[in-house]
């Protein structure tokens, strides 16, 4: 073992390759498995911002998707193996640098995914009453680090955007509270949604059924609340050659259209809410009186051939009194990392973190430093994608194993040992299954599953109870 101020920059054969992942959602977790995988000696530890484990999981997805939550038990045994250490409640950037982890281990992984709302520059999209779907997600979902109310005053609401988060959202506002409290949503967000006033939800995409992004599972899925009447314009069924050819090579692709066709023909219901699904609807500008939203200007698009689409000059104007645009997530910027501001990626090649002028770099890449996840390829594709991006990026790594810098101080113990000199508190993978049962204890009475604890200062106490947080 290292004496902790001799500098090991020898070769990792002798010992296991250390390797810090910095992100403790599906990508970083996919990657650590992958680490553990490959044969290789490892020990891997696993940071995360959040005192909890599995990022977009827990605070990303719809409460009322039990279906894809239960990609939690897969991580859950990747995080049970003994190579793999979870050190949560630490931020990356404040409480450990780059140079720290460097000094900790041979390489560090990056899977920081995407929490942020990607920008739609139209007019009035700042207007009181505009909101970012991904704060709305992570309001619904109990993340600690938001607002505990939402304001919910709106009877009509649009929804900009055509992929599985505006559906996400969409559902959400047209659900009642009492539907949703069988979920794990905290007790503000059930008060919260108990209070919401919408009654017409309206879901706007610039293309047409098509070149939808749903899932055909998530899209059904909108079908089967008793209180949300789905309803489709016949006119907005439309298909060019293009759009023909994506139906006959992708069975997703025609079951999405063969959904959205049959709801169409249907006659409309009686359901109390009403979301309806608009196509070839580009948004124009978000109509604003007094500094509020009053409206959502479109214009009328038709298709080109392509399966692209072209303004029409034509435009509409919607009754509705909150915005909310599900265009996209976004990835911020990773402390001592290039970062492409308008990919919202860091620059790599298959993981690799390819080294500018403002970083630190040998040659053409970071010594030791990649990326996974969306940070890596962009906020595209389901979760499971994410795989294929670990197996590349942990591949990559390993092949340039007998060339990496070298930790000066590759005692497991001794990023603990940096973490309580500075104060620093931390959770661990022990203190999730007592924060998870802490959770299960509250929804027990309720005959729920869970109550998720959204106070950071709660979650540690459930987590390291005697630690202070």
């Amino acid at each position: 073992m290292t004496d902790q101020n001799t500098s090991d920059t020898s070769t990792t054969d002798s010992r296991p390759l250390r390797v810090a992942v910095v992100g403790a959602g599906p990508a970083g977790i996919y990657a650590s498995d992958a680490l553990m995988k490959s044969g290789v000696d490892v020990s891997i530890d696993l940071f995360e911002r959040m005192p909890a484990p599995f990022g977009l999981i827990r605070y990303g997805v719809a409460p009322d998707h039990p279906r894809i939550k239960g990609i939690i038990t897969a991580l859950h045994k990747v995080l049970d193996k003994p190579q793999v250490r979870l050190i949560g409640n630490i931020d990356y950037g404040s409480d450990i640098t780059l140079d720290d982890l460097k000094r900790f281990y041979d390489a560090v992984i990056f899977s920081t995914g995407a929490n942020a709302d990607r920008a739609l520059s139209i007019p009035g999209i700042d207007l009181e009453g505009s909101y970012g779907a991904a704060d709305f997600v992570s309001w619904y979902d109990g993340h600690p680090d938001v607002p505990r109310t939402w304001p919910l005053e709106a009877e009509k609401v649009a929804v900009l955007g055509v992929g599985n988060v505006a559906l996400d959202v969409a559902r959400v506002l047209a659900k009642t509270g009492d539907e949703l409290l069988p979920t794990e949503i905290p007790a503000n967000v059930y008060e919260g949604l108990k209070q919401n006033k919408a009654l017409e939800v309206h879901v706007f995409g610039r293309r047409g059924p098509a070149q939808a992004k749903f899932t055909p599972l998530e899209l059904r899925e909108l079908d089967h609340s008793p209180n949300i009447e789905v309803i489709v314009d016949p006119e907005d069924i439309d298909y060019d050659a293009a759009s023909e050819d994506a139906r006959r090579n992708s069975k997703q692709v025609d079951m999405v259209a063969n959904t959205l066709q049959d709801w169409a023909i249907r006659d409309v219901g009686s359901r109390p809410h009403k979301l309806f699904l608009h196509f070839f609807e580009s948004p124009h500008e978000v109509l604003g009186e007094d500094g509020k939203v009053v409206g959502l200007r479109t214009e009328r698009t038709e298709l080109d051939g392509t399966g692209n689409v072209r303004g029409t000059g034509k435009y509409n104007d919607w009754d509705v009194q909150a915005v909310y645009r599900a265009v996209g997530y976004l990835s911020q910027n990773i402390a001592k990392l290039p970062f492409d501001e308008q990919a919202g990626t860091v620059p790599n090649e298959a993981g690799r973190v390819v080294a500018d002028d403002t970083v630190e770099g040998k040659g053409r890449f970071m010594p030791g430093t990649y990326v996974t996840g969306w940070i890596k390829r962009g906020p595209v594709g389901l979760i499971g994608h994410t795989k294929g991006d670990a197996n590349e990026t942990v591949a990559n790594l390993l092949e340039d194993r007998p060339d990496l810098p070298g930790a000066e101080d590759p005692r497991e113990e001794a990023v603990i040992e940096f973490l309580e000199g500075k104060g620093t508190p931390y959770t661990t993978w022990e203190g999730w299954y007592r924060l998870d049962a802490h959770e299960r204890a509250l929804g027990e009475p309720e005959g729920r599953e869970r109550v998720k604890v959204v106070e950071r200062a709660e979650m540690f106490e459930a987590s390291e109870p005697g630690k202070k947080a």
